[in-house]
């Protein structure tokens, strides 16, 4: 069978794999400290589950309007309003089938063959393919630890050509934990403006932050940015709902109605029910992401201390997610072979940075419970051990 070509330019999920083969291995029975999956440990909280048993009570099983429940688009537009200082209508947001499927979404309504889409690396792992699968070029920028993983405006200034129609940025960042300052994002969004481009803002992990760390909006500056900004957000990270699939997308109406077009002969409704569960994630108390969030800070400072004890591993403090980036370079292995060695010689599993576009980095996910860090840990720092003896 001849497939589209279009197929063989993009890349399996590098993280999906390992995080399949190390549930594998523990379905053999073995032991394994998995920090590979970007997924809280954490279950849904129950009001937000209770609101979807309620829905499915009340007969909402049937198809629901393509671009959303009615009541969820005005609950995600006054969140938007009120959280992040974005003045948004629902007419200005699409329900989608996870934050995931709001990027996708976007780049096929969005890119065409001979455009550019600027992505800083270290970036998510499926940025750069689904620009590929819409047609268009992914443009890589590479950072690193002495911007603290992030994009400099002169760095964002010299990339942009004509060609260029968007640049995605995401803060909190995975897989660095890294967050940009409130300064940093009005220097970056001048030049958006001057330049007169497109930016998607993926802010996924928006509620989970640490040591004072602000998330601000890039399109809340101002008015000449809010007209360039999408906004891509959903439930997963913040409220523990991974497995719902419910995400969303703002921006211009005309580009909203073009990706609920092609929503519609693709996915059509988000499931109906968990869109009732996500209101409730929204309009009730927000206690219980605040929790989980005091959770995930407990475990960044034992695993950020814990990595830089062990000779050869440094990494930065992240301020948001809950990603550690570590960098491996002086091991002297490459990140595939390091996470491969590591996973058969001490059944610990971690996601090579070159996923990410950083082949001297691996990335460790402490959304997991403190004992399974500590002994991961142990196991860590004994295989990087061995390695230099």
């Amino acid at each position: 069978m001849q497939l589209a070509a279009r197929v063989g330019q993009v890349s399996p999920s590098l993280t999906l794999a390992i995080s399949a083969k190390a549930k594998a291995m523990k379905l053999n029975g073995l032991d394994v400290c998995s920090f590979s999956a970007g997924e809280p440990d954490f279950d849904t909280p129950a009001h937000i589950k209770a609101a979807a048993k309620q829905a499915l009570d009340k007969g909402k099983t049937k198809y629901g309007p393509a671009a959303g429940e009615p009541k969820l688009r005005q609950a995600i537009a006054n969140k938007l309003r009120r959280d992040n200082r974005l003045e948004y209508q629902p007419d200005n947001i699409i329900v989608t089938n996870g934050g995931k499927h709001s990027l996708f979404g976007l780049m096929q309504a969005l890119i065409e063959p001979g455009d550019e889409v600027i992505i800083p690396a270290p970036y998510w792992l499926s940025y750069p393919e689904m620009v590929k699968l819409a047609g268009g070029t992914p443009i890589i920028v590479q950072t690193d630890a002495s911007t603290g993983y992030k994009i400099t405006p002169e760095q964002l200034q010299a990339t942009i050509t004509p060609q260029t129609k968007l640049f995605v940025l995401n803060s909190p960042s995975n897989p660095t934990g890294m967050v940009y300052t409130p300064e940093e994002l009005k220097a970056l969004a001048q030049v958006i403006v001057e330049r007169d481009i497109l930016v998607v803002s993926d802010e996924i992990y928006e509620k989970i932050l640490y040591d004072g760390a602000q998330h601000l909006s890039i399109g809340a500056i101002g008015s000449d940015i809010f007209q360039r900004t999408i906004t891509s957000n959903g439930f997963a990270k913040a409220y523990s709902m991974t497995g719902w699939r419910v995400g969303y997308l703002a921006g211009a109406v005309d580009l909203i109605k073009a990706v609920t077009t092609i929503q519609s002969h693709s996915t059509s409704n988000v499931c109906t029910f968990a869109q009732y569960g996500a209101i409730a994630a929204l309009e009730n108390p927000q206690d219980c992401v605040e929790e989980m969030r005091l959770a995930f800070a407990k475990r960044r400072q034992v695993i950020y201390e814990r990595l830089n004890n062990i000779p050869g591993i440094r990494c930065s403090q992240p301020n948001g997610a809950f990603y550690v980036f570590a960098d491996i370079s002086k091991t002297g292995l490459q990140s595939l072979e390091f996470c491969n060695r590591l996973l058969e010689a001490e059944k610990v599993a971690t996601v090579p940075g070159i996923a990410f576009g950083v082949d001297n980095c691996i990335r460790l996910s402490y959304a997991t419970d403190m004992p399974s860090i500590e002994k991961g840990m142990d196991r860590l720092e004994k295989f990087v051990r061995q390695l230099s003896s």
